[in-house]
């Protein structure tokens, strides 16, 4: 096992990560902690536990193009495409219905995804030949195949990447360019989704 998710008996995936991979993992994870911000406070003990379920959450895309990558519009997109021969101004404001009732928890679970990737990675420490192996199991594996999906999702948002265009950039980049480590970051993070798929 090295750099890939394997099946384990147990019915869960393992991994072996050297220091560095969980150095940058745990960053990224951290970063995308940042970036999706905090939670909802705890309410209170006599709060009114039906006051939750109907909370509302923003209205409109958000601005950051990260963020609106991991919260796109249900109706429509932002270029105009999306259901043919309805108004517009109907699918904004579907959009927006639908968000003011979906985002909070959606914010929620993605930051419970990231969370367990940098708990997983607590407390990992590489033995002496280089590699701690990190052992998924229950929901630990969705888990962590959401937050690499949203890993490689606000990547592509800082690189510019779209699905027509991903291939033609990404190995044509010199070594010089700054953008280089991210791509790489982005390339792994798809060999390592790719295999936590094939092991569930």
């Amino acid at each position: 096992m090295g750099g890939t998710f394997e099946s384990t008996k147990g019915g869960g995936a393992a991994i072996a990560l050297d220091e560095i991979e969980i150095s940058i993992l745990r960053s990224l994870a951290v970063q995308l902690l940042e970036l999706i911000g905090p939670g909802e406070p705890e309410p209170a003990e006599d709060a009114d536990p039906l006051a939750a379920l109907f909370a509302e959450g923003p209205s409109e895309l958000p601005s950051d193009p990260a963020l609106a990558r991991l919260f796109p519009d249900a109706y429509g997109a932002p270029d105009g495409s999306g259901d043919k021969g309805v108004d517009p101004q109907e699918l904004e404001a579907r959009s927006a219905e639908f968000r003011r009732f979906t985002e909070n928890d959606l914010r929620a679970r993605k930051r419970e995804d990231a969370l367990a990737v940098v708990r997983s990675l607590n407390g990992l420490t590489p033995a002496g030949d280089g590699a701690a192996v990190l052992e998924l199991s229950g929901e630990l594996p969705l888990r962590w195949l959401g937050a690499l999906n949203d890993l490689r999702l606000t990547i592509a948002a800082r690189l510019d990447i779209t699905e027509d265009d991903e291939s033609a950039m990404l190995f044509r980049l010199p070594d010089e360019d700054p953008r280089k480590p991210m791509v790489m970051a982005y390339l792994w993070l798809g060999g390592l989704q790719e295999t936590l798929i094939e092991t569930l």
